[in-house]
């Protein structure tokens, strides 16, 4: 069986307790994914036709559920720390690839916004108390708990590779998954049928009303055969408040899965490496903007900036009744055309950078990695079925207008973006570290990739290092020891990856904020709702959108991966 490079325990365990753990591996994990998607597949029935007023499912039923499945996961985390805590021998290694740290900063920002946003709906809900269900004044203190214990246990506990109650601990991990996905499905109703009621009042169609408004901020509660109604100026902010603030749980939960999913991965795994020693590729320093051009992140920030202002625009023009959402439509479709035209022309760039690196690919077996890998490919599925219905419906439709032109370049290069950013991302994560050059390269640097017998001699050499860095150093080795050099800090290449990587990475945070926050575009413009009506062409947007969201959230998170790798 092959070793993976990780960190692990203070002194290594014999080698009887090294060996398998279980009899059939695959088993437990067959079993455990069976009750996630048994579970997953409850929960989407109840989300789903609770968001129909013509289903006798109603949102008290969708609130009992998930408060259900909230506590029950949470026991089972109280249950992990304790049970861990208590035996010094359940976690004997930890994936050193697991876990980083920009990934459990986002889940910790994530998960105070979802905080916010349960403060605001315990406040919405607590503003008409006489007539409403008590479950829903439950659910987001139920919420609140669940998100600060899932927090903790993902931030100490992400890198753990368990070897104690291998089967339930790959039930209570996929459980908790589930329970994660269920409330990502709860909030992406919650906001699709937002969208869908804002859009029918704004275009006085009343067909679209047969969603369930009891469940949303838009329409009054009802219980009974009372009617709540929002009409104090507090109940209004936090009415609007919390649907403000639905993005961050959304990506709070995507956010969490991931995590989970890598240690269901780890449950049971042997590693090589002993307790203390990381062997990650990422350095132990990062420094933000430092050893780039400056290019990358200047041009990035300016074009997040103008975003911002194009979003704002375009939000004011399409909400207000002055008839101005053709020119918004042009403002927001001509910025993204730029705008993914720039990465898609800086991905090819970084491509092409990597055809002259010397660098080593990486085959080790990494969970984190391939999951990554997964889930860009995964994702812009979404964004790729949107843009060919776009594409469709404007070359066989009409008008051909100069919207309709930019709504077709829109797609294109929507296409383009993601193929050749996804390239790559995924090549770069599968370099290997700073260092590791391929066998027989010639090198192009005066002093790279030579080895020496004497290193006084080094330094004759124009260009190299003045403390050359060794390759495998040995403490008890001669003077004379065998020395390789490694590439120099401020190397050309490196410095253009890291512009490259905060460019896109940049760009990737404006293109999650517009949609995330509201934009819609695909309705905004006619086009599609008037080749395939408005029923199938929501059920796309409202499927694929959703994917996309989380596909630009998740590329930052892989680009800054990426900046630390290059």
């Amino acid at each position: 069986m092959s070793e993976e490079p990780a960190s692990g325990p203070k002194e290594r365990p014999p080698a009887l307790r090294a060996g398998p753990r279980e009899v059939w591996k695959k088993g437990g994990r067959l079993l455990s994914v069976l009750l996630a998607v048994n579970v997953l597949l409850l929960a989407c029935t109840l989300v789903s036709g609770g968001a129909f007023n013509k289903v006798a499912v109603y949102d008290t039923d969708v609130f009992a559920l998930l408060t259900a499945m909230m506590l029950l996961a949470s026991l089972w985390i109280l249950f992990y720390l304790l049970r861990t805590a208590r035996c010094p021998d359940a976690v004997p290694y930890l994936d050193a690839h697991a876990g980083p740290i920009w990934l459990r900063g986002g889940l910790v920002l994530f998960g105070t916004c979802t905080l916010v946003m349960d403060v605001f709906k315990t406040g919405y809900y607590s503003s008409f108390f006489e007539c409403q269900s008590a479950i829903k004044i439950l659910h987001p203190l139920i919420q609140a708990v669940f998100v600060i214990l899932q927090t903790y246990f993902l931030w100490v506990s992400a890198k753990d590779c368990v070897h104690v109650h291998l089967d339930l601990t790959r039930f209570g991990l996929m459980f908790t998954l589930t329970t994660n996905l269920a409330i990502w499905m709860a909030a992406v109703v919650d906001e699709s049928v937002h969208q869908a009621h804002s859009y029918g009042s704004s275009h006085g169609n009343t067909s679209y009303t047969r969603l369930a408004p009891d469940r949303h901020s838009h329409g009054p509660t009802r219980v009974g055969d009372t009617t709540c109604s929002c009409s104090t100026s507090v109940c209004q902010v936090f009415q609007q408040g919390y649907f403000y603030l639905y993005p961050f749980n959304i990506e709070y939960s995507l956010f969490a899965s991931t995590m989970l999913y890598v240690m269901w991965k780890n449950v049971g795994r042997l590693l090589a490496a002993p307790h203390g020693h990381s062997h990650g590729h990422g350095p132990s320093r990062v420094s933000l903007f430092w050893e780039t051009f400056f290019a990358g992140p200047i041009l990035g920030l300016l074009l997040f900036v103008v975003g911002l202002a194009v979003f704002i625009i375009y939000e004011v023009q399409v909400s207000g009744e002055g008839g101005r959402t053709q020119q918004a439509l042009v403002t927001y479709y001509s910025f993204n055309i730029v705008c993914l035209g720039l990465m898609t022309l800086v991905s090819l760039s970084g491509s092409v950078i990597y055809r002259f690196d010397r660098r080593a690919m990486d085959h080790h077996k990494n969970p984190t990695r391939t999951l990554d890998v997964a889930l860009l490919m995964g994702a812009a599925l979404g964004q790729y079925a949107i843009s060919y219905y776009s594409i469709v419906a404007v070359v066989v439709g009409t008008p051909r207008d100069l919207l309709a032109g930019l709504n077709l370049a829109h797609a294109l290069l929507m296409i383009a973006q993601h193929t050749f950013q996804n390239v790559f991302i995924i090549e770069s994560l599968h370099r290997g570290p700073p260092g590791a050059e391929r066998p027989h390269t010639p090198p192009k640097e005066p002093c790279q990739g030579l080895t020496f017998a004497n290193l006084d001699a080094l330094h004759a050499l124009p260009g190299c290092p003045p403390t050359p860095s060794l390759a495998n150093p040995s403490p008890a080795g001669p003077p004379e020891a065998v020395t390789m050099i490694l590439a120099p800090r401020g190397h050309w290449r490196r410095r253009c990856l890291k512009d490259i990587s905060l460019f896109l990475l940049l760009c990737n945070v404006i293109l999650w904020i517009m949609p995330a926050f509201g934009a819609r575009p695909h309705f905004s413009n006619t086009v599609e709702v008037d080749f395939y009506g408005y029923s199938l062409w929501a059920a796309i947007v409202n499927i694929c959108l959703p994917f996309g969201i989380f596909y630009r959230m998740h590329a930052v998170s892989s680009l800054l991966e990426v900046y630390v790798l290059s």
